[in-house]
């Protein structure tokens, strides 16, 4: 879509082009998508868009427009061009830094939650590899004398996760800090949980242009079988976690069995796989060091 091709300018018109340009691009939802461009290009919001179809878009967003279009064409995601996704229903700053947040990893969360039972409690939260910190900032929303530490190897993304703790007002009880996953710790966690790195190499290059492009490699790569962050940070739990604690781990659709493996030769008695809205393996939850 060009300034030589541009439709009449209002929202309706805008949206009916925008959203043909998507779809020759192979976006998936280009009208989804489109709507959302166009509202953070006209600064309203995307209900606007729909409702009121006759509405101009002005000059000198017209511009704006395009130019998120077109990066939404080179299939970059929603998420990352309006520098937000939404998680567990909180507004979460993304930057290239940190790895987008999927609908799919708020499984964890609420597994989590169900085990842990009273959340009135005030329990310790560990979460490793935190990247955005949507994980502990979400299980914090929900635990209101509940205090989190997220751990992560990349200061840019510490960054990230400290500025979102900030904007939720959770920073009194999320704290952050430079680590290789466990590595150093002291003192026992009540929860820990980690969504690692589980992609195989060899995978990354097949995966869609809005991941393979535009996540960083350091929250995809996980080696050669997938399962190398695993290896490193399974055997670190059993000295943090307390004795009712509970550990949570994301896992790949195909990684189950494995990952109950080396979950049960550190030591745990108790693991329980955790499937997702379309049935597929997600998570699993150890507990009870033998």
């Amino acid at each position: 879509m060009t300034l030589e091709s541009a439709p009449a300018w209002t929202f309706g018109d805008s949206l009916a082009q925008a959203t043909r340009t998507l779809a020759e691009a192979g976006v998936p939802q280009p009208r989804r998508d489109a709507r959302l461009l166009l509202a953070k290009a006209a600064g309203v919001e995307p209900a606007q868009v729909t409702a009121y179809p006759e509405t101009p878009l002005p000059a000198d967003r017209r511009e704006t427009f395009l130019h998120l279009l077109g990066r939404r064409q080179a299939r970059e995601p929603v998420a990352r061009i309006l520098g937000e996704r939404e998680f567990w229903s909180l507004p979460i700053k993304i930057t290239p830094a940190v790895l987008d947040p999927r609908p799919d990893s708020e499984t964890l969360v609420e597994a989590l939650l169900v085990r842990l039972g009273d959340r009135e409690k005030p329990l310790d939260v560990l979460d490793l590899g935190t990247g955005s910190g949507c994980l502990l900032l979400a299980l914090l929303s929900e635990l209101p004398h509940a205090r989190g530490l997220g751990v992560d190897v990349d200061p840019e993304a510490l960054e990230v996760a400290r500025d979102n703790a900030s904007a939720l007002e959770l920073s009194g009880r999320a704290s952050f800090r430079l680590g290789d996953w466990a590595s150093g710790l002291i003192g026992r966690f009540d929860a820990v949980l980690c969504n690692p790195p589980y992609i195989a190499s060899g995978v990354l290059p097949a995966l869609d242009p809005e991941v393979a492009l535009y996540d960083p490699r350091l929250a995809l790569d996980g080696g050669h079988d997938g399962l190398d962050a695993y290896r490193l940070l399974v055997p670190q739990i059993g000295g943090i976690l307390s004795t009712e604690g509970w550990l949570g781990l994301e896992i790949g659709w195909d990684q189950a069995d494995p990952v109950r493996g080396l979950l049960l030769a550190s030591g745990f008695e108790r693991v329980e796989g955790v499937a997702d809205l379309a049935g597929r393996p997600r998570c699993l939850l150890a507990r009870g060091m033998a």
